[in-house]
């Protein structure tokens, strides 16, 4: 595959998303426009272009290429992935009709009201933190195969290639914001389920198989194991600890993140956000399927033809790219690109968002869409980029992949204190929490959860902890929450 073609590929990909922000952004570009979209959006533009936020460059990547790890994780994935569709159940039963009723503009200014001054910093600072951080480690991982297979060939610095990613991305999302990136994440999603049946076609036709005999070929395999049932103290992969963490994950990490939900507070009514997120569970646990399908194939390809990797991680872009031929590599970097890029848009908007909103307080202004206020949203907006660049490079330096992992790993650890505080505020309403000392328990449950991760097997006699630590995590600042809180004073009637 010619970095050329693929280079042209790429700038052709890029002006067909900047032409749409021009389109949606041309009559309106305000920040009512940037931030909820007018509160106008179609749900099923929003449920469909979820997806792609909601599958990133290192699912796109990573979860093809578990499937066959030495670690033995085959199908395992999938018990996340039911956790998961019940996460997002409960956001929109609970948390979104909470959302709707308060009108909320940022999801952290409920924390505000429900906890204290304090607690809603705290919860809008830990979203900034691990939202920078999260998007930044996807990126990275996707720049890296970028820079391997398209940027090396022209000698172009790894930071000039981070640099570009970035200013294409501000390029179509600086004006329209929500509005545009609606629209743009709908046709990368587009791409990306397209990209990932293109695959399983194929590789099916580079085996001589068809689809049928593929799938019987899969499910004879050794990789098509769905459900651990045993093994439930040593072992990550049972169907207990992916459920209950995929679950617990998603309320934290998706009903609890500005950024999904954002385009959920883009629509008219409560009604259409439901529909929006039903809708977008069921595309969900059915792309997941064949994200899965696609990893078991590319296995027994790999095994066929005697093909080596030195991470599961190049397993899919080394087939895709030099085996298959010049139209699977296209369609391979057609789906990456638009799972990498979904997610960092929407990010960057999120982000944006969230510190208007919660630091500058946007809401509390009657002159949102003033011009000056619409051009420090552009400063911030122009900020959190090259935040994102300093992260990635910050990332390249370290050039550990153990080290940029296990900061990742904290910064998603921190999803787990705004478990614990949305739970407080919706469960002990009677109580007030000592609001000064909240961002000090936000802290303290984090690092409880990274110790008792790393040394879980000596602490609990071989007891292994996967994605349920972060049950644990929301319980400890919950009991942190309760015993320093008190019984709120009632106020006698008049």
């Amino acid at each position: 595959m010619s970095p050329a073609i693929l280079l042209s590929f790429i700038i052709g990909y890029f002006l067909v998303l900047i032409v749409i922000s021009w389109l949606t952004s041309r009559n309106s570009a305000d920040n009512d426009t940037f931030f909820v979209a007018n509160r106008n959006s179609k749900w099923y533009l929003v449920a469909f272009g979820m997806i792609g936020t909601a599958l990133s460059g290192v699912t796109f990547i990573s979860v093809p290429g578990k499937v066959g790890a030495p670690s033995g994780d085959e199908f395992a994935y999938f018990q996340f992935v039911l956790g998961n569709a019940a996460g997002f159940i409960i956001i929109a039963t609970v948390l979104l009709p909470l959302y709707y009723r308060l009108k909320l503009t940022s999801i952290y200014s409920y924390i505000e009201g429900a906890l204290g001054i304090w607690s809603y910093k705290t919860a809008a600072g830990i979203f900034l933190i691990s939202r920078t951080i999260g998007s930044a480690f996807r990126l990275y991982l996707v720049v890296i195969v970028l820079q391997r297979f398209v940027f090396d060939a022209y000698h172009v610095p790894f930071a000039a290639t981070v640099l570009i990613c970035l200013v294409l991305i501000w390029s179509y999302t600086f004006k329209g914001g929500l509005k545009t990136i609606i629209i743009t994440d709908s046709l990368q999603t587009l791409f990306l389920v397209s990209s990932v049946f293109l695959s399983i076609y194929f590789i099916c036709d580079s085996l001589d198989m068809t689809v049928f005999q593929a799938a019987d070929e899969i499910a004879k395999s050794s990789y098509s194991k769905i459900f651990f049932l045993e093994e439930f103290v040593t072992s990550k992969f049972h169907f207990s600890k992916q459920f209950l963490g995929g679950l617990f994950i998603t309320v934290a990490m998706t009903g609890l993140d500005q950024d999904l939900m954002q385009k959920n507070l883009s629509l008219k009514n409560i009604r259409e956000a439901q529909k929006n997120m039903f809708s977008f569970t069921s595309i969900f646990v059915v792309i997941n399927i064949f994200f899965l399908s696609v990893g078991a194939l590319l296995y027994i390809y790999a095994n066929k033809y005697g093909i080596t990797v030195e991470k599961t991680d190049y397993l899919y872009p080394t087939i895709a790219l030099n085996y298959l031929g010049l139209v699977p590599a296209i369609v391979f970097m057609l789906g990456l690109t638009a799972a990498t890029f979904a997610t960092t848009d929407s990010a960057l908007t999120a982000l944006t968002t969230s510190f208007c909103v919660d630091f500058l307080n946007f809401n509390k202004k009657q002159d949102v869409n003033s011009k000056r206020n619409v051009a420090i949203r552009h400063y911030v907006h122009v900020a959190f980029s090259g935040l994102m660049f300093l992260t990635i490079i910050i990332f390249n330096s370290i050039n550990n992949d153990a080290v940029v992992s296990a900061i990742f790993t904290v910064a998603s650890y921190t999803y787990g204190p705004l478990l614990g505080l949305y739970s407080f505020g919706l469960f002990m309403s009677g109580r007030q929490v000592n609001d000064k000392l909240v961002p000090f328990i936000c802290l303290v449950s984090p690092a409880i959860c990274f110790y008792l991760k790393t040394y879980s097997a000596e602490l609990f006699d071989g007891y292994v902890f996967d994605n349920e630590l972060i049950i644990v995590n929301g319980l400890i600042t919950f009991v942190g929450l309760l015993l320093t809180s008190k019984a709120k004073t009632k106020v006698a009637a008049l």
